[in-house]
């Protein structure tokens, strides 16, 4: 018997009602701060994740899957969903387009790391991208619809970490410091960081081994290392979070695990959803469209797992309203019955009337459980006795009352009803 990957999910009828909503809720949210959406393929040429996010970055290492395709070409199924953005925004000559660019995305995004709750090989992803301007008010405006998601959604214990990294300017000098301070703890880090010593000194702050953490909370911090533009950049935002009452943490040891990052950096944090406790991030990235063969153009964005936020939902309680199902179930007695009942099904349905049904060959009885077991409203009746008189029988299934409507009244009489409003049905 097949079984699913280790690492992957079937989202099941009975969850899709959160997936709906979060999605629905994202739509109207994007749209609301004006931004447009785009789609990318799932896998893009490998050197552009090489390239973009960094060769010593765990992911370029260890948790990409990558293939040759049939010609021998390297293609990768994509790990983040910055890159592809870029890489589009570039291809299509999006440069040209007002500035500042505002794109938002919904992917499923592919890592080859440990299962944990809340995270899998193959997850989902909302991520939004501003491309094209330097103002520390589109950090605000990046990070607020992040916040207004959960706010509307409902979730408690939400906390912003805030972090600046710095930029290639000044960012060499922190990188000094950090690695003379490890140089004096070399012998009492983990072999990854051994490794991270050498190759990308930064993801040094990122380690979860235990046994690196009272070392990492002594470490230098980057804020300490900011040249003046750095600096500013982030008191200004600092100062906007607070004018616009968004509580914030400063996360000294954050700097996020993609090496195209510069300036802010952010995370968001829930309780409750296991040891790795983020519900998303993101951060600037204003080198990253240069590095890719573009003119220098800042920008910033933010990722944050689908999958965790529904499990954040479940685990506080928050419910979702139902997804709209079929309200009437149509029953019948003989082929000529059925025949009748299939034209009706038709027209009910072409009338934005959701009905099913009673396939087969089954007794009334049987078809009326039938009935029950779907939740409809209202059930359709049809045999000889309907035909001969030109009378559909209706039940309505909570009351268990009966009605007889004309066959040529029947679409609009159910329409009148279950069209409108809860409250106002028979």
């Amino acid at each position: 018997m097949y079984r699913i990957p280790r690492g992957t999910q079937d989202i099941l009828p009975e969850d899709q009602p959160y997936w709906r909503f979060l999605q629905g809720l994202i739509h109207r949210l994007c749209q609301l701060y004006g931004y447009q959406q785009i789609n990318t393929p799932i896998f893009e040429e490998t050197s552009l994740f090489v390239r973009g996010i960094g060769e010593g970055t765990d992911i370029v290492e260890k948790e990409m899957y990558t293939f040759k395709d049939k010609g021998g070409e390297s293609l990768t199924l994509r790990p983040e969903g910055t890159a592809p953005v870029m890489r589009a925004y570039l291809e299509h000559g999006m440069w040209v387009l007002p500035k500042p660019v505002k794109l938002y995305y919904i992917v499923p995004i592919f890592r080859y790391e440990r299962p944990q709750a809340g995270r899998y090989r193959q997850h989902y992803q909302f991520g939004v991208e501003v491309i094209g301007e330097q103002d520390p008010a589109v950090d605000l405006e990046v990070i607020s619809i992040a916040w207004h998601l959960y706010r509307e959604i409902g979730l408690k214990g939400v906390s912003i970490q805030l972090n600046s990294i710095g930029c290639p300017k000044c960012r060499p000098g922190y990188v000094k410091a950090l690695v003379e301070y490890y140089r004096g703890h070399e012998g009492e880090i983990c072999a990854d960081c051994k490794v991270r010593l050498k190759r990308n000194p930064l993801r040094l702050l990122d380690c979860k081994n235990e046994g690196c953490q009272g070392i990492i909370e002594g470490a230098p911090r980057s804020i300490d290392h900011l040249c003046t533009d750095c600096r500013q950049h982030f008191e200004t935002l600092r100062s906007y979070l607070d004018f616009m009452g968004l509580p914030y943490d400063l996360n000294h040891r954050l700097v996020r695990g993609l090496d195209y990052y510069t300036k802010t950096v952010f995370e968001f944090w829930a309780e409750g959803i296991g040891a790795q406790n983020a519900l998303g991030g993101g951060g600037r990235y204003d080198g990253l469209i240069e590095e890719l063969g573009g003119e220098p153009t800042p920008g910033i964005g933010f990722g944050l797992g689908m999958e965790r936020i529904i499990l954040t939902m479940k685990d506080q309680g928050i419910q979702v309203p139902e997804l709209p199902s079929p309200k009437v179930f149509i029953a019948h007695r003989g082929e000529a019955a059925k025949r009748i009942g299939l034209k009706l099904l038709a027209s009910l349905r072409a009338a934005g009337v959701g009905a099913v049904f009673a396939f087969g060959d089954r007794s009334l009885k049987a078809q009326m459980r039938q009935a029950d077991r779907a939740g409809v409203d209202f059930t359709l009746i049809l045999g000889e006795r309907e035909i001969e008189s030109g009378q559909v029988t209706v039940r309505a299934m909570a009351k268990g009352e009966q009605f007889e409507v004309g066959m040529d009244d029947v679409v609009d009489w159910l329409s009148q009803r279950v069209l409108k409003p809860i409250g106002e049905r028979l």
